[in-house]
């Protein structure tokens, strides 16, 4: 939060306008994407700390290093999976590139099983959630999924009698969330 401070403060404020005025909706909007944005701080301050030692200070991932259980992780292994990657625009978490590099380091992964997508005009948090990651995101992750399913095979999203399938499309992101 500290990274987007005048935001959050700026939102916070409003949260309690919303309230003094009764306007119930929005700050229910406020809620639950508060509820969700700190849905993390629930990590434990090692885990959380390791990983960023890991990840983001000494690179071990690219740079060939990096252990699971004991075992060194090697990207070149994965052979019989597709990889999409998204990032935004705006990211100010992830640097812009950070996340194709994925495609550098997993180079055993056929060409036509790889895609990345850049979504414009979204920072980190947008590209996981809002109506940018509605509208935009999910439909291409979805659309890969498709394309590039388990086992080779093709699938399809059939809706149940009564259900629309951009309902069952929502259901399918919201079970996949963390």
């Amino acid at each position: 939060m500290s990274m987007n401070l005048d935001r959050h403060i700026t939102a916070h404020k409003d949260f309690f306008m919303h309230l003094v005025k009764n306007d119930g909706d929005s700050a229910e909007k406020h809620r639950d994407f508060y509820d969700e944005y700190l849905a993390v701080m629930d990590l434990t301050a090692e885990f959380y700390l390791q990983t960023v030692e890991t990840v983001f200070i000494r690179h071990d991932l690219p740079r060939g290093r990096m252990r699971h259980r004991g075992e060194l992780v090697d990207p070149a292994a994965i052979r019989r999976v597709a990889l999409l990657t998204v990032e935004g625009e705006n990211d100010d978490i992830s640097g812009v590139g950070q996340t194709k590099a994925a495609h550098d380091i997993c180079v055993n992964i056929p060409e036509d099983m790889r895609h990345h997508y850049m979504q414009p005009t979204v920072g980190h948090y947008g590209v996981f959630n809002g109506s940018r990651f509605r509208s935009e995101i999910a439909p291409r992750i979805l659309d890969f999924m498709r394309s590039h399913p388990a086992g080779g095979l093709k699938t399809t999203t059939k809706a149940p009698t009564g259900v629309s399938r951009k309902k069952v499309q929502k259901r399918q992101i919201r079970a996949k969330r963390p």
